[in-house]
């Protein structure tokens, strides 16, 4: 089903469902790409799923029709290009992986130009017909279509900060994993924060913070190497893949795993706290309206932003890298939608 750590999450997730879950309305945009499918699998499996929509500009009632023969409760309908409206009818959750993916040489900041369009004209129908549903952004660049979707819900009149989220997930998941693999310990047992972008070096895993990371800290080489390999371990995927695209197995297993969250965090599970890209004051002051960081997920989306906490003086350097490069993302979104 999922990997093992995932496994243990869906069981729990099961049980806990059984006596407080509630079904939830999911609407998938762009299932039928390479994120999508598997991420319309993923989320099938869910206990918290009621409905399940799928929409693409093409291939997405075949997706549905697959996908609706799996044997878990939700309910799966596909939907072509003319039906947006009717796929975001009623949706609480919508997840958004649309877009073109990266090839060889490719940053994520090269796909601006076309999916920052895709993103513009979604959100602006989500806006419309699904104003309160939470907004998951999977699409790339994350750290510029997030302020992109967050302008056309203030221009429309129903923007709430605490319903758009910038899926930032797999970078937690890397991390942990690539950690995991030079310590020899189980990832389920290897927590990593992961704050700043969703991009190179605004990608800020925080080491120091986990138990497990103590002997790679003291050694320089190591540690750059292994921040490095997390900040842009999607060039690895795109490269091994040859043209043939770019993160999506691994993309969809972190966009499941965060609306996960947010689906146990809505139905009333306490203490649900990920790391995503959100609208936050941590760095206001230093010009940055959006960052990743630890949030508290529950019925209105983000409950509490938390702060980056005790960091060492390498992590700030990197950080606030971060915050240079955010800013210039933020203001390229913004300077788009305007």
């Amino acid at each position: 089903m999922f990997a093992r750590n995932a496994v243990r999450t869906l069981t729990q997730t099961r049980q806990f469902s059984s006596s407080s879950a509630r079904g939830i309305n999911v609407t998938v945009l762009g299932a039928g790409g390479g994120i999508g499918q598997p991420l319309s699998l993923l989320l099938k499996l869910d206990p918290h799923v009621k409905n399940l929509n799928l929409y693409d500009i093409r291939g997405a009632p075949g997706v549905a029709a697959d996908v609706s023969h799996i044997d878990a409760a939700s309910e799966v309908k596909g939907f072509a290009a003319d039906k947006l409206d009717e796929a975001l009818d009623g949706a609480e959750v919508i997840v958004v992986p649309a877009g073109v993916p990266r090839k060889p040489g490719m940053t994520r900041d090269d796909l601006f130009a076309t999916n920052a369009s895709v993103l513009r004209d979604l959100a602006t129908t989500a806006a419309r017909v699904a104003p309160k549903a939470n907004l998951l952004i999977i699409t790339n660049p994350v750290n510029s279509l997030v302020p992109i979707a967050s302008r056309v819900y203030e221009k429309a009149g129903v923007y709430d900060p605490r319903r758009i989220f910038g899926v930032s997930t797999l970078d937690v998941v890397r991390a942990t994993r690539f950690l995991a693999g030079l310590t020899g310990t189980d990832p389920a047992d290897t927590p990593v924060t992961v704050v700043g972008g969703h991009s190179g070096d605004t990608i800020v895993p925080l080491f120091s913070q986990s138990p497990s990371a103590k002997a790679i800290l003291g050694d320089k080489e190591k540690y750059e190497a292994l921040v490095h390999r997390v900040q842009f371990g999607g060039d690895e995927v795109v490269q091994a893949k040859a043209g043939a695209g770019s993160a999506t197995l691994s993309m969809a297993y972190a966009g499941a795993k965060f609306a996960n969250a947010l689906f146990r965090g809505i139905s009333g599970e306490k203490g649900v706290i990920t790391p995503s890209f959100v609208r936050s004051n941590l760095y206001e002051a230093q010009g940055v309206e959006y960052i990743a960081s630890n949030i508290e997920l529950g019925a209105n989306g983000v409950e509490k932003i938390h702060p980056i906490g005790p960091i060492t003086a390498r992590e700030e350097e990197l950080l606030q890298v971060a915050i240079t490069g955010l800013k210039q993302n933020i203001e390229k979104g913004y300077k788009f939608i305007e």
